[in-house]
C-alpha cells in the first residue's frame, strides 16, 4: 500500500492524512502521526523548587486566602461549623498541628464544596503558665510588676501565633486569618467574665480551703488536666506503727493477755505524717491482730493482706483474732511522731485492698479522699507547706522551711525511726502527677482557691454527652470516666498572665466581693480596655460604689483563672449567638480531660446542653518506630521541613504541602499517627501515581469542550454509561466517608477506582477508540464526555484532601472560563440518569465472559483471538446484542470489552470449530428489579487464534492483509483529506 501525504496538519496540530490503498510492507511509524495521542502541558511529576514554587501560585491565583470569606457571602441553606480548639500560643508549628489543622481543613473544604456555608474561625489559647515562663525564662529575673510580667508575655504570645498562623495558611487551611480569636482579646474575656458571672449566679463557683494539686516548681495550684504522670517516679515507702491507745471494745474483750498492739500503715509519701489526723479503715473487710513470729510485735491489718504482709516483712505473721472493720468504731492511735497527739480510727469507702496493709493514713490537708473524710468527721485541716513546697512553722523547727519533696521527707522519716516507727523501708516505683510545664513533681496541699462544684454538674454532664456522636465511640468511655473522677474543678491560678478573678477581698475580713452586678462591671470594662485594666486602673475603677460600699475598703483579688476555663468559655465567645451549638469540635485525645470537658461543663452549667453535637478524638503524631517524638531522641518531624525541606535536600527533600495533607488524610487518625521517611516517600509516590492517571485524563481531553461536543447520555456507549455508573457509586462512598470523618477510606476508595477500575479496565480497553477513531466520531466523544465526568469528579474527590494539585487540574481542564476555581464550583456532580436498567447487568455480564476468555489463555495476548460467544436465545442473548447488533464484528462495543480481533455472537457453537480453538463455560446471574427478574444463563466461549492480519496504525489484529490497513483505519484516513 503506498501512502501520499496531501494535507498539512489539521486541528489541534495533528497531522491529517490522504492515502490510495497500494500494498506495502512499509513499517507503522508511517502513521504516527494520524494517531491521536494524548498531549497535555500538566507536568507528570514537579519535585524540589518547582514544586514549592507551584503551590504558593496556585494559593495565589486561586484565592485560597479569599475562600472563606467568599462562601461566607453566599447564599446558603444549610450551615457547618467546626469550632477551633484554640493551639496554644507557647512555641513554634509542630506535626501535631499539622494533624488537626488539616483534619479540620479537609472537612471544611468538603463542606464548601457541598454548598454549606462554614463557621470556623481559629483561635489561639494566649494564656497561662507556659508562656509566662518562657516569656521570663528570656530576661532570667522574676523581680518584674504583673504589668511588666503581662507585657512580656502578651508579646511573646504573639510572635508564637504570627509563625504559627503563616505554617497553617502555608498548609493551605482555609479561614479568614485576618478575624480569627484569641483569649487574650478584651471582648473574648469579657464574653468569658460572663460565663463565670452565670456559674456563680447559680452557686456552682465558690471560694474554700482545700486541698488541691499545687505545683512548688510554679508556684500555682493546677486542675487535673495540667498533670502529666511519670510512671518511673521514685519515692520511699514506709510500713509505719500507729500504737493503739483506746482499743474498739471489740477487742478489748480479747486483749487481756496481749500487749500492746499497733495498726500498721503503708505510705508513699512520708512526709504527710507529721499533718496525720486519723487512721481509716474499711467497715466491711475483715482486720486481724497477727503477731509477728521473729519479735512477738502485735499488728492490726487487713485479714486479706496477711500472706502479702509476711512475704514483704520476710516472717510468719500469727492470727490471734479476727472480726469486721466495723467493729473497729472507737479506736484511738497515738501519732507517731507527735507524743501529745492522738488521732482516731475512722471508717471510710476508699481504703482499698490491692496494696497496703487495709489502713490508710489520713492527712486531711495533702489528699482529696483524705479531706471528704476530714469533712465528714469534723477533722482540722492543717496546712504545713507552703508555697515553695517547703514545711512552714507549723511542722515544728525541726521540720521548717525544708523542702518536703527532699529534705524535709528524709527528716521526717528520721524522726520516725527514732520514734520506733517504721516497720520496713522500701523505694516504691508509681505514676506519680508532674506539673506538665516545668516536668517537676506536684504536691497535694490545703491552700484558699477558687472551686467549681463538678459534682452537682455531672449528672447533666453525662445525660448531655449521651446526646453527642464520639467518634471513634470507644472515646466516650474516657469522657465519661474523667467526668466521674472529677468533683471539684480549682479554676484559681496563683499568676500574673491571665484573666483575673473578677473579685475584691475586703481589708479586715477578707470576705470577697462578687455578685453580678459587679462581674457584669468588670466585664465591660474588660470589653473596652481588656484586662491589663485590672492593674492600671485604680479599684474605684471597676468597682461600683452603690454595691460595695465603701471603695478604700478592699482590695483586688490578685489570682487569675485557670486557661481551661479560658478556653472552656469559647462556645460563648466565638460561636454565634443565636445557637452556640456546633456540629463538631474536632481535637487530639489529651482533650478528653481537658478542653472537651471544659467546654461541656460550662455550657451544661449555663445553658443545660453540650455545646457540640460531635466530638472526633484524634490521636498523636508519632514516629514511624511508634515512638514519641523528642529533640533529645532526634526523632521530631518539623513540618516546615517536610514541606521546603531541610538543609540537605538529599536526606530531607522538599515534599510541599500536599504530602503533608495526604499523609493526614490516609492515616487512621483514630490511633497513633505515624510518619517519618518512608510515610512521606510513601505519600509522594501515591501522589504522583495519581498525578499520571489525572495526566492521562487531560491528555485525551486535549481539544474537547464539554460545553459543546459532550455527548448525550442517551448515545453514549454502554461501557462509557457504565462508568458513569461506576463513577456515581464512587462518588456517593466518597461522600460518605468524607461525612465521618473517616478520610482513610476516601483514600482508598480513591486509590480503588483509579487501580481497578480506570486504570486496569476502562483506560486499557477504551485506547484503541481513543487513538484511532476519527477525532469527531461519536464513539470517541462519547468516550472523551465520559472521561471529562471522570477528570471532574477525581479532581472534586481529591480537592478536601489535596487542594493544590485539584486546583491544578482545575487550571488545565477543558470547559472552563478563565478564573473559574474549584473549590467555587462545587462537589461531584453525578446524575440518576446515569443509572440505566440492564446497563450494570450488560457490562457486567460481558466482562464475567471476557474472564473466562482471558482465563482460557493465561500470558497470551487476547488481541491475537477471535472469538464466538454462544448464548442461548434470552434475557442474556438481548443485553449481549445491545453491544454488537451485528452477528460478527471487529469494532463493535463487545468485541472492545473483550479486547479480541473479531467477536461472533451465537446462539450456539459452530459445529466445524477448528482444533486449536480453547473452549470455555461459565453462567451469569441477571437481576433486575430489585429481584422482580431473575435468570441465571449459560455461555460458552471459543477462542480461535486469529485469521486477520495486524494493522500497521492501530496494531489491532484486524486487516484482511498483511501489512494493510484495517477498514476502519483506512476509513479514518481517507476521510481525512
Amino acid at each position: 500500500m503506498l501512502l501520499v501525504r496531501r494535507s498539512a496538519v489539521g486541528f489541534g496540530g495533528v497531522a491529517r492524512w490522504g492515502l490510495r490503498c497500494l500494498c506495502s510492507g512499509d513499517a507503522a511509524g508511517r502513521y504516527q502521526d494520524t494517531v491521536l495521542l494524548p498531549r497535555t502541558d500538566f507536568p507528570m511529576r514537579v519535585n524540589g523548587p518547582n514544586l514549592l514554587e507551584r503551590e504558593i501560585q496556585i494559593q495565589q491565583k486561586c484565592g485560597f486566602d479569599q475562600l472563606y470569606t467568599w462562601q461566607r457571602e453566599k447564599k446558603a441553606k444549610k450551615e457547618y461549623c467546626l469550632h477551633d480548639g484554640p493551639p496554644y500560643a507557647n512555641g513554634d508549628p509542630h506535626v501535631g498541628h499539622a494533624l488537626n489543622k488539616i483534619l479540620k481543613d479537609i472537612r471544611n473544604r468538603f463542606e464548601v464544596l457541598r454548598g454549606r456555608q462554614v463557621h470556623y474561625v481559629p483561635g489561639w489559647d494566649c494564656h497561662g503558665l507556659p508562656i509566662e515562663l518562657k516569656a521570663l525564662g528570656d530576661l532570667g529575673t522574676n523581680e518584674l510588676s504583673p504589668l511588666e510580667i503581662r507585657q512580656k508575655a502578651r508579646e511573646f504570645a504573639e510572635r508564637a501565633i504570627s509563625r504559627q498562623r503563616a505554617a497553617f495558611q502555608r498548609w493551605g487551611v482555609m479561614a479568614d486569618w485576618e478575624n480569627c480569636y484569641y483569649t487574650f482579646d478584651g471582648k473574648y474575656e469579657a464574653a468569658q467574665l460572663k460565663v463565670f458571672q452565670e456559674m456563680h449566679n447559680k452557686g456552682l463557683i465558690y471560694q474554700d480551703y482545700k486541698p488541691v494539686f499545687w505545683s512548688p516548681s510554679s508556684r500555682t495550684a493546677l486542675a487535673e488536666a495540667e498533670l502529666e504522670y511519670n510512671p518511673e517516679h521514685v519515692s520511699r515507702a514506709l510500713y509505719i506503727t500507729f500504737p493503739l491507745l483506746t482499743l474498739p471494745a471489740e477487742l478489748a474483750a480479747k486483749a487481756e493477755s496481749w500487749a500492746h498492739v499497733s495498726a500498721l500503715i503503708w505510705t508513699t509519701q512520708p512526709w504527710t505524717i507529721p499533718a496525720n489526723q486519723a487512721v481509716c479503715y474499711m467497715p466491711k473487710v475483715q482486720y486481724s491482730v497477727v503477731k509477728r513470729v521473729d519479735n512477738e510485735q502485735l499488728l492490726l491489718v487487713a485479714s486479706e493482706r496477711m500472706n502479702s504482709l509476711a512475704s514483704i516483712l520476710k516472717t510468719n505473721l500469727e492470727s490471734l483474732a479476727t472480726f469486721t472493720g466495723s467493729d473497729l468504731e472507737g479506736g484511738v492511735c497515738q501519732h507517731p511522731t507527735i507524743p501529745s497527739k492522738q488521732v482516731p480510727l475512722l471508717p471510710a469507702n476508699h481504703v482499698t485492698m490491692t496494696k497496703g496493709t487495709g489502713f490508710v493514713h489520713t492527712a486531711p490537708a495533702h489528699g482529696m479522699e483524705d479531706y471528704s473524710v476530714a469533712t465528714h468527721f469534723k477533722l482540722p485541716v492543717e496546712c504545713m507547706v507552703d508555697e515553695e513546697g517547703r514545711f512552714t512553722e507549723l511542722a515544728g523547727p525541726e521540720l521548717q522551711k525544708k523542702s518536703v519533696m527532699t529534705e524535709g521527707n528524709a527528716t521526717v522519716i528520721s524522726m520516725l525511726q527514732a520514734a520506733g516507727a517504721v516497720v520496713k523501708e522500701e523505694d516504691c516505683v508509681h505514676s506519680y502527677p508532674y506539673d506538665w510545664r516545668t516536668k517537676q513533681p506536684v504536691v497535694i496541699r490545703a491552700s484558699k482557691q477558687w472551686f467549681i462544684n463538678t459534682a452537682s454538674l455531672k449528672d447533666k454532664a453525662k445525660d448531655a454527652l449521651q446526646k453527642v456522636r464520639v467518634i471513634p465511640e470507644s472515646a466516650r468511655s474516657s469522657l465519661l470516666a474523667m467526668l466521674d473522677r472529677r468533683t471539684y474543678w480549682c479554676i484559681s491560678r496563683q499568676r500574673s498572665w491571665g484573666v483575673p478573678i473578677p473579685v475584691f477581698y475586703h481589708k479586715e475580713t477578707g470576705e470577697p466581693l462578687l455578685n453580678k452586678h459587679s462581674v457584669t462591671h468588670i466585664a465591660k470594662v474588660f470589653s473596652e480596655k481588656g484586662s491589663d485594666s485590672w492593674w492600671t486602673e485604680p479599684v474605684h475603677f471597676h468597682i461600683l460604689p452603690s454595691k460595695a460600699g465603701a471603695v478604700s475598703d478592699y482590695v483586688r483579688g490578685e489570682d487569675v483563672l485557670d486557661i481551661w476555663f479560658d478556653s472552656g468559655a469559647s462556645w460563648a465567645a466565638v460561636l454565634p449567638e443565636s445557637d452556640p451549638h456546633v456540629d463538631s469540635y474536632v481535637e487530639g485525645k489529651d482533650q478528653v480531660g481537658g478542653w472537651f470537658q471544659s467546654s461541656l461543663l460550662t455550657s451544661v452549667a449555663v445553658r443545660n446542653k453540650a455545646p457540640y453535637k460531635a466530638l472526633v478524638v484524634h490521636g498523636f503524631a508519632v514516629s514511624e518506630r511508634g515512638e514519641k517524638m523528642s529533640k533529645s531522641v532526634g526523632n521530631v518531624i518539623d513540618p516546615d521541613v517536610v514541606i521546603n525541606g531541610g538543609k540537605d535536600l538529599s536526606v530531607s527533600p522538599p515534599y510541599g504541602a500536599d504530602v503533608l495533607r495526604w499523609w493526614v488524610a490516609e492515616s487512621n487518625v483514630f490511633s497513633e499517627v505515624q510518619i517519618g521517611p518512608n510515610t512521606l516517600n510513601a505519600a509522594k509516590d501515591s501522589i504522583n501515581k495519581l498525578r499520571n492517571t489525572l495526566r492521562f485524563l487531560l491528555g485525551n481531553l486535549q481539544g474537547f469542550d464539554p460545553r459543546s461536543q459532550a455527548v448525550d447520555p442517551k448515545q453514549i456507549h454502554y461501557i462509557d454509561q457504565f462508568m458513569l455508573h461506576v463513577l456515581r457509586e464512587f462518588s456517593m462512598k466518597v461522600t460518605d466517608a468524607y461525612s465521618e470523618f473517616d478520610n482513610g477510606r476516601v483514600i482508598r476508595l480513591l486509590q480503588s477506582f483509579i487501580t481497578r477500575d480506570l486504570s486496569n479496565f476502562y483506560f486499557s480497553i477504551i485506547k484503541d477508540r481513543l487513538y484511532c477513531d476519527p477525532e469527531d466520531s461519536l464513539g470517541r466523544r462519547s468516550c472523551q464526555t465520559v472521561l471529562e465526568e471522570i477528570l471532574d469528579g477525581v479532581s472534586r474527590s481529591i480537592a478536601p484532601v489535596l487542594p493544590h494539585l485539584a486546583e491544578e487540574v482545575y487550571l488545565h481542564a477543558p470547559g472552563h472560563d478563565e478564573g473559574d476555581t474549584l473549590f467555587r464550583s462545587g462537589w461531584i456532580k453525578t446524575s440518576s440518569v446515569w443509572r440505566r436498567p440492564g446497563l450494570e447487568e450488560a457490562v457486567e455480564g460481558a466482562c464475567a465472559i471476557r474472564d473466562s476468555f482471558l482465563s482460557s489463555i493465561p500470558g497470551r495476548n487476547a488481541a491475537e483471538y477471535e472469538l464466538i460467544i454462544a448464548i442461548e436465545p434470552g434475557l442474556f442473548f438481548e443485553l449481549m446484542e445491545s453491544l454488537q447488533e451485528e452477528p460478527t464484528s471487529t469494532c463493535s462495543q463487545l468485541t472492545e470489552l473483550m479486547m479480541a480481533s473479531r467477536t461472533t455472537l451465537a446462539s450456539s457453537l459452530p459445529r466445524d470449530l477448528p482444533s486449536d480453538a480453547i473452549t470455555s463455560t461459565g453462567t451469569f446471574l441477571i437481576n433486575l428489579e430489585g429481584g422482580m427478574i431473575r435468570e441465571e444463563s449459560a455461555y460458552i466461549v471459543a477462542a480461535i487464534p486469529t485469521s486477520l492480519s495486524h494493522c500497521p496504525r492501530c496494531r489491532r489484529y484486524t486487516s484482511d492483509e498483511p501489512d494493510c490497513l484495517c477498514p476502519r483505519c483506512q476509513t479514518v484516513l481517507e476521510n481525512a483529506k
